[in-house]
């Protein structure tokens, strides 16, 4: 399976039409790398909170969507005061890792859980 690179997020993005805005300035290229593989793999995710076209939590998850070509459900939201909308063009991809080992596999068991499936059989797709 191919993992999502710099140049093919960016490419995704500057020729398609993203329907729902950012409010992110940044996000991280492994946490999108890791959610598109598993929508790959078929796991489902839990929706993302939205106000109108903005996008108030799951920036990782959406994204990883559109370029899996899967579906993702929405759940509304509010937006705070300082909810500022970033076009997703001058979104700065990270490459570093954000999230720990620890983390990674508390994650794994709730969409392992989320989706009633063995943790295990995750942990082998992302290898």
């Amino acid at each position: 399976m191919k993992n999502l690179t710099l140049e093919l997020i960016s490419d995704f993005i500057s020729k398609n039409e993203i329907p729902l805005k950012s409010t992110h300035e940044r996000l991280c290229l492994p946490i999108i790398n890791r959610i598109y593989r598993k929508m790959l793999m078929g796991i489902k995710f839990p929706s993302i909170k939205v106000d109108g076209d903005l996008i108030i939590d799951g920036h990782h998850r959406y994204l990883a969507a559109l370029i899996a070509n899967k579906s993702i459900d929405t759940i509304p939201s509010f937006r705070s005061s300082a909810t500022e909308i970033t076009n997703w063009k001058d979104v700065n991809l990270d490459i570093s890792d954000w999230d720990t080992e620890a983390k990674i596999l508390l994650l794994n068991k709730q969409d392992a859980k989320y989706n009633s499936i063995e943790l295990d059989e995750i942990i082998e797709f992302l290898k």
